[in-house]
């Protein structure tokens, strides 16, 4: 650095040039660091305020009652559909053919606490159509509901029940049914009126 009154010689005049330059870029450098933070928070704040986000639950809504009125027109036994509270909610409803003349209603609900119950009704079945849904696990008491008798397999304290580690089986006119989840004793209940309350009024008893 020139001293007060000289001039600056050509190496002080080099020397002040290269860390003016110097300085130039470190400040140009952390403007551009603060300019790239600012954008990516820009774009974090831009996608969790405006961006459409999925619902928490991934569940396809299914209408299992206009599929029970199309598949109707291919059994003769009434299909169940129960009339259910509108917390209720089905992912799935088909009809399934098996070996032979075995054929399977099915219906999956999500229940108003998110757990799982599954509707299987079996036309032209015998008893032993339950063991291929219930496997070995033996029967742990009965209730009735609703004027129906049915077989309670209750496994919840085991391990390695998968979805099902509660099952209701009975029989409700020609058909077998297996009602099978995780959901709680009343919500089977709730099930397995709606179920009795359909199937006996459809009947005419």
């Amino acid at each position: 650095m020139a001293e007060l009154g000289r001039p600056e010689t050509p190496e002080e005049t080099a020397a002040r040039k290269a860390e003016n330059s110097r300085a130039h870029r470190a400040n140009q450098t952390t403007r551009n660091l603060i300019l790239a933070l600012l954008a990516s928070l820009a774009i974090v704040l831009f996608t969790v305020l405006v961006v459409v986000r999925p619902e928490t639950n991934l569940v396809k809504p299914v209408n299992y009652r206009t599929v029970a009125t199309q598949a109707q027109k291919s059994v003769t036994e009434t299909l169940a559909a129960p009339n259910l509270p509108a917390d209720w909610r089905s992912n799935d409803a088909e009809l399934k053919t098996g070996s032979g003349k075995t054929v399977t209603w099915y219906i999956g609900l999500i229940t108003p606490s998110q757990q799982f119950v599954a509707v299987e009704q079996g036309i032209h079945t015998s008893d032993t159509w339950f063991g291929s849904l219930i496997g070995k696990s033996p029967a742990t008491g009965h209730v009735t509901i609703a004027g129906i008798r049915w077989t309670i397999y209750d496994q919840r304290a085991a391990s390695g029940t998968g979805n099902f580690p509660y099952s209701l089986t009975g029989t409700i006119g020609a058909s077998h049914f297996v009602l099978h989840g995780s959901a709680s004793d009343s919500e089977f209940q709730v099930l397995a009126r709606a179920i009795a309350a359909q199937l006996k009024s459809s009947s005419g008893s």
